[in-house]
């Protein structure tokens, strides 16, 4: 054979094998580059749950949620947006605000309308560089790509996330099955921050005492309170207030409420929680104070509010003169320990319980 034909034969089978070989690096680095990516998109989520658990407002963690998809995926542009039961809400964004009134609006677009009919993520790109993505009205250029993900609790329509890119066809190899995870993991945030929604706005207003209700205490004035690891929990109740509503009418009752809520908010940090509890229930916590440290107090509290006395007076029969009665409050007082992390609502309810179950008469200061 040809000497020449020999050494062009040699060439090719190097060549081939050089080829062979490089394709199965690359395959390797491939493979290494997605476990390396699913690890990333795990890490994720565990931020997601971390987020969730955390000490916060509802607003507030949603927008944490969609700061780690902005940094973690590389995302120009992230917004989710909720409806409230009356209209649709951007519950987070970085896209400028200027641009809020389309975002919130896309459900109305045609283009997306089938994305929410169907609960399946809908792309859409352009090719041009003259060209907008059809939802756009007066912003050329902001966006060339864009992932639109409807968002359901239960098969209920409940909004959509999308992401933006400046780039066109940004998301052509973008794995949306881990999207499709993360957008799960926001629906199932939103699941569960919309419990804890209701519990931060449900409290009411006493007209009376112009105290909050007992739903504060679990909510807004949780947070407050777990700034702390330690915090005590007293609650106390006005054992004779039926007694002077019979004797003495609802209105020298009322009032002796209110003047016993006025001693108590003069008397107490800002930092410290009190609410009315329940009828003549109040409960306060003492943010970050142990046991010891309150019941002193509480016991100089108690004096004070006792000696408070409501004159009420009553024409007698003899000519010109009149009858004085006096109204005063009888409080028992117990206090627990609560503990961060813990059930605040567990140390409530054995407080309230206590307070139920004893004897009509009692006067003291417990702690349990």
């Amino acid at each position: 054979m040809d000497p020449f034909l020999i050494v062009i034969f040699v060439l090719v089978f190097i060549i081939i094998g050089l080829i062979v070989y490089n394709l199965s690096i690359y395959k390797k680095i491939k493979t290494f580059s997605n476990i390396n990516d699913r690890i990333s998109n795990l890490n994720v989520l565990q931020e997601f749950l971390d987020t969730i658990g955390k000490d916060s407002s509802v607003d507030n963690k949603l927008e944490i949620i969609n700061d780690i998809l902005i940094e973690k995926f590389a995302i120009k542009y992230s917004t989710i947006v909720v409806f409230n039961g009356a209209e649709y809400v951007i519950k987070a964004t970085n896209v400028d605000e200027k641009h809020w009134d389309t975002m919130r609006n896309l459900q109305t677009e045609e283009m997306f309308k089938d994305s929410i009919m169907t609960a399946t993520p809908k792309y859409v790109t352009v090719n041009g560089p003259n060209e907008k993505l059809s939802y756009q009205k007066m912003e050329m250029g902001r966006a060339k790509s864009a992932m639109f993900f409807p968002l359901y609790i239960d098969n209920v329509y409940i909004g959509y996330w999308i992401i933006e890119s400046s780039d066109a066809h940004a998301f052509d190899n973008t794995d949306t099955s881990v999207l499709g995870v993360v957008r799960e993991n926001i629906v199932a945030v939103l699941k569960t921050v919309s419990y804890q929604n209701t519990i931060e706005n449900i409290y009411r207003v006493d007209k009376n005492t112009g105290l909050n209700s007992a739903e504060y205490l679990y909510g807004k004035g949780k947070r407050i309170i777990d700034k702390y690891d330690q915090s005590t929990i007293c609650m106390f109740k006005i054992m004779n207030i039926e007694q002077v509503n019979e004797k003495f009418g609802r209105n020298i009752g009322t009032e002796l409420i209110v003047n016993i809520s006025n001693v108590v908010k003069r008397s107490i940090s800002s930092q410290y929680i009190f609410v009315r509890y329940m009828g003549p229930k109040f409960a306060i916590a003492f943010s970050g104070v142990d046991l010891e440290g309150v019941e002193i107090f509480i016991k100089s509290m108690k004096e004070e509010i006792e000696n408070i006395q409501i004159l009420k007076e009553e024409k007698t029969k003899t000519k010109n003169k009149k009858k004085q009665e006096v109204a005063s409050a009888i409080t028992n007082f117990v206090l627990a320990t609560y503990y961060k992390g813990t059930g605040l609502e567990e140390v409530t309810k054995k407080l309230e319980e206590y307070l139920d179950d004893c004897d009509e008469n009692e006067s003291n200061i417990n702690c349990i």
